[in-house]
């Protein structure tokens, strides 16, 4: 006989849980309570935006759904941005919220709200559990739904008074994992048309991905000598050095990468769902027919066909195909090594950073010296804004389990994603970078970033304008600025404050001493770049945007 929080945490052990993200609540306090004998380690965290965002980068950086609890009414509501964004970049995420209990239910009241109207379009599965009894059932039905086909977010509902009840219910069992593998038949299907292709792509994107996935299809690349794209915000999928390597398939493409994708005859998608953001809207491959061959592989068949008809459609999850294909060799040498090899080159000439701007500060040098002085195995992670740009183009990633930002480009995610990664990894380099907008949504977790002694490096960098909104506006209505001017802290001191350590810098070469004064303080550090705004992107002040020069 045991109490329906006690079961909860039983059924998260069964399933392989090592650690939660959680705001507590008084709806949940019987889970709180079986949490105090587990050995499940319990990161309290102080937002519930800030938790759900961390569940998800564990789910995207371990394939394991990331575990996060949260109280009802504005503890799920705050938590929503975190399912998005899990439901949007396919990451297997298991949100549990406390409910009212039963007998108040349907009549509005303190703080209630019906969980499977608010998440239906959000979430992959809501369910609420009025039995507890039935818990072990639930739970492992709730890990085997985030981690199949295309993995993504759960929402489970847990009326306070089904987790104070005392039942008898069966042991708990781990959910068995469900894998889907190419069949011999589209095996031979794809070795014929690449056989007959003159101009092949290779597009990599999606979840499901593990190290040894990444090797196979390396090693797939090197035999066949094709050249690898890898989707918006899925960049450690391949390494960027490597010869195959022909550059990002996002926000602003580099135009001889998005002309090659453009001009082939053959286009291999492995693993992704080639939305709007890594299609450029939809011109890259056109919906619903390419006018390129495609080849889609995809672990849901519901993903197959949804967008663009493909010309051979693999039910697989990405590890399996590979693993598969990788036994194939080309019949002879194939006829466009000598195109890939420009378009590598192509992507590291995109790929070097400018040493020059407007303002006392440059971010081109800023990113040349990071690329030399962090490890391969260092984790960068971002949330959204112009900023980001200067991570996507000019950090050039090496292996996998290195990257933690979301393709739905929601603002706040780079802080509770880097203390995620650092539990996670704590003998590996971990730096966020924030704008200084998208700092504030969730810096707050710098705080759990010093309550659990986890030493991140938060580059955040400070134009004083919401900068990418800034950038449209200038463009659309030039000179009429209204909503984006930011007035911020001291960021350095607000580090301090919750006493980590923290840098400004104002000059280009003050950013070297600043950041190994950050890194060896052993502390979480927040190191504030003082970016003029007129910095926009890489290539374009604010002033050529609004003259559209």
């Amino acid at each position: 006989m045991k109490t329906g929080g006690q079961l909860i945490v039983d059924a998260l052990e069964a399933n392989g849980t090592d650690r939660i993200y959680c705001v507590p609540g008084e709806s949940y306090l019987a889970v709180l309570d079986a949490l105090h004998d587990s050995k499940i380690r319990t990161i309290v965290c102080r937002q519930e935006g800030g938790a759900a965002m961390m569940a998800d980068c564990h789910g995207r950086l371990t394939g394991k759904p990331g575990i996060c609890f949260v109280t009802r009414g504005p503890g799920a509501t705050n938590a929503s941005a975190g399912i998005h964004i899990a439901m949007q970049d396919s990451i297997p995420l298991i949100l549990f919220i406390g409910q009212v209990a039963s007998h108040a239910k349907e009549r509005e009241a303190f703080q209630e709200v019906d969980y499977k109207r608010f998440f239906g379009d959000i979430a992959k599965w809501v369910v609420e559990i009025d039995d507890a009894s039935r818990i072990p059932e639930f739970v492992t039905r709730a890990f085997a739904v985030a981690t199949s086909g295309r993995p993504g977010p759960v929402v489970i509902s847990l009326p306070e008074d089904m987790l104070t009840s005392v039942v008898e219910a069966p042991i708990a069992l781990p959910h068995t994992p469900v894998e889907t593998r190419p069949g011999e038949a589209e095996l031979g299907a794809l070795e014929t048309l690449l056989g007959k292709a003159k101009r092949p792509f290779v597009i990599l994107g999606g979840t499901r991905w593990d190290a040894e996935a990444v090797a196979w299809i390396r090693a797939i690349a090197e035999a066949w000598s094709l050249p690898v794209g890898c989707s918006f915000r899925r960049q450690m999928l391949f390494d960027h050095l490597h010869p195959n390597y022909a550059g990002d398939v996002g926000i602003g493409i580099n135009p001889k990468l998005a002309t090659a994708i453009k001009q082939a005859d053959l286009v291999l998608l492995i693993g992704g769902r080639m939305g709007e953001m890594p299609s450029s809207d939809y011109t890259l491959l056109k919906s619903p027919y390419p006018d390129q061959t495609l080849v889609h592989v995809h672990a849901d068949a519901g993903e197959l066909g949804r967008v663009y008809r493909p010309t051979l459609a693999i039910n697989a999850s990405p590890s399996a195909f590979v693993q598969a294909f990788a036994k194939r060799k080309p019949a002879s040498a194939p006829s466009w090594a000598d195109e890939t090899a420009k378009l590598h080159a192509a992507y590291l000439d995109w790929s070097t950073p400018p040493e020059s701007g407007p303002g006392p500060v440059q971010m081109g040098p800023i990113m040349n010296y990071l690329e030399k002085m962090l490890p391969d195995d260092a984790i960068l992670t971002n949330g959204a804004g112009n900023y980001a740009t200067w991570v996507h183009r000019f950090h050039r990633f090496r292996r996998f389990a290195t990257q933690g930002a979301p393709t739905s480009g929601s603002m706040g995610y780079g802080t509770p994603a880097a203390v995620a990664a650092k539990d996670l990894f704590p003998d590996r380099t971990v730096v966020a970078f924030a704008g200084d907008g998208c700092f504030l949504m969730n810096g707050q977790e710098f705080a759990t970033a010093v309550q659990y002694d986890l030493p991140i490096v938060v580059v955040v960098v400070n134009n004083g304008i919401y900068g990418t909104i800034r950038m449209h506006q200038e463009r659309e209505y030039p000179g009429r600025v209204v909503a984006t001017d930011l007035k911020n802290p001291d960021f350095a001191a607000l580090a301090r404050a919750y006493g980590g350590h923290g840098e400004t810098v104002e000059r280009t070469a003050d950013f070297p001493a600043a950041f190994e004064r950050a890194r060896a303080s052993g502390k979480p550090a927040i190191v504030e770049i003082r970016l003029d705004p007129e910095a926009i992107t890489p290539t374009r002040t604010m002033t050529q945007i609004r003259d559209k020069s």
